[in-house]
């Protein structure tokens, strides 16, 4: 695991700096981005930033499961999750 993490403030104040503009116009479109993102995902829309990430959403089928505490079998309903898959740059990157 990552011994640092950036928060949402301090990532909108580096790309801030990085790019020039204000912390009001970034952290709107980091918020204009995620919404984005939200709906297409929402709707069964791949969103691929190539070199970057991919993200889209995926079916689990319903299945049976086990109470843990009890080991009673139960029914688990199918759902969607989300599937993200990082890039070639962003697997250099990690690379370092």
């Amino acid at each position: 695991m990552a011994d640092k993490s950036l928060n949402r403030n301090e990532f909108v104040a580096a790309v801030a700096a990085e790019s020039g503009q204000s912390t009001a116009v970034v952290g709107g479109v980091v918020d204009a981005f995620f919404a984005v993102l939200a709906s297409n995902v929402g709707e069964g829309t791949k969103v691929a930033i190539p070199g970057w990430l991919a993200v889209e959403r995926s079916h689990r089928a319903a299945r049976t499961g086990r109470n843990p505490q009890t080991g009673e079998a139960i029914e688990i309903k199918a759902a969607y999750g989300v599937k993200l898959s990082a890039g070639t740059k962003l697997k250099a990157a990690a690379k370092g």
